[in-house]
């Protein structure tokens, strides 16, 4: 309990202050309160930089909207690349990253058994199927944003607890690269092991020689037999990098996961140079998964499978 208490600088008594006029004279604090003023602590100054930092960043990009014009890849929304309603159609999903190996038949035997587990972020469609394909066309910062921590959310599912697995990203070929001007796989990867805490990843693979060249068009359109014969004996382990990847657990990363002749590509080379390979992680699965195949491809979040 507090009681109001009349000092010689400071306030009188609250029966004393409600009957003293409010001319000249000390007033009632409850029917005249004192101007408000603002606290002063350490943060205050940090606040107001960053504050002015949000509206400088704001107008930037206000300015920039007026020069270069942008729309979102997703629904052409104006002055955005990725909107806001598209980032969280994103986030949804990818939320439950799920076993996507079942869809990819070069990952299976002939018995159903698991050649190479994979994870996917979410199913190649709608927004996602999108922003993806706008990034590799483009490769606009937002949409890497959003789509690396996708990416990150399916590594965490993938590696669960235990040893910390070093993420190997697959190899653009040469015409690719030569026609972006980047490698796709490596940005998001690199924008995913920002959000991972002790996670490392290694650019080890290479294509071997001219092959990725051989053919125009890339992979798109080829059936599960050409893509396996265009693949085959394409990668390779940087010279230099070989003693870095003996008896270290790995897990390939690639953007769409398709016949997955492209991971299977990848894991023997690794093995090859010898990397145990746990498994892969994919931003995308092409085929959604199948609940009939049991729990490892019942779009349901994964644990930590991969072993």
């Amino acid at each position: 309990m507090f009681a109001a208490a009349g000092t010689e600088g400071g306030g009188m008594s609250s029966k004393a202050t409600r009957s003293a006029p409010p001319g000249g004279m000390r007033v009632d604090p409850d029917l005249f309160p004192p101007p408000q003023r603002a606290a002063r602590h350490r943060s205050h100054h940090q606040r107001k930089v960053l504050g002015l930092v949000d509206q400088l960043a704001g107008a930037a990009a206000d300015l920039l909207a007026l020069t270069v014009p942008v729309d979102c890849v997703c629904c052409g929304a104006e002055d955005s690349a990725l909107c806001h309603e598209c980032d969280r159609r994103i986030r949804r999903l990818t939320k439950a990253p799920f076993r996507a190996e079942s869809g990819a038949p070069v990952l299976m035997d002939i018995g159903g058994r698991v050649l190479l587990p994979v994870v996917a972020a979410g199913v190649y469609r709608e927004e996602l199927a999108q922003a993806l394909l706008s990034f590799k066309r483009h490769g606009q910062h937002r949409i890497r944003a959003s789509l690396g921590r996708a990416l990150a959310g399916a590594v965490r599912a993938a590696a669960g607890e235990g040893e910390t697995a070093c993420l190997i990203p697959v190899p653009t070929s040469s015409a690719a690269y030569l026609r972006r001007g980047f490698s796709p796989v490596q940005l998001l990867l690199a924008e995913a092991a920002r959000q991972l805490q002790g996670v490392q990843h290694l650019d080890v693979l290479v294509k071997n020689g001219q092959a990725g060249l051989a053919l125009p068009g890339g992979q798109k359109g080829l059936d599960r037999g050409a893509r396996a014969k265009r693949v085959r004996s394409s990668m390779k382990v940087r010279r230099r990098a070989g003693g870095r990847l003996a008896g270290r657990r790995c897990i390939v990363v690639d953007d769409v996961l398709t016949t997955g002749s492209t991971l299977a590509e990848a894991a023997r080379a690794l093995h090859q140079a010898g990397a145990i390979v746990t498994g892969a992680v994919v931003l995308a699965a092409t085929r959604p998964p199948d609940a009939a195949s049991g729990s490892h491809a019942s779009g349901q979040p994964v644990k930590a499978t991969m072993t």
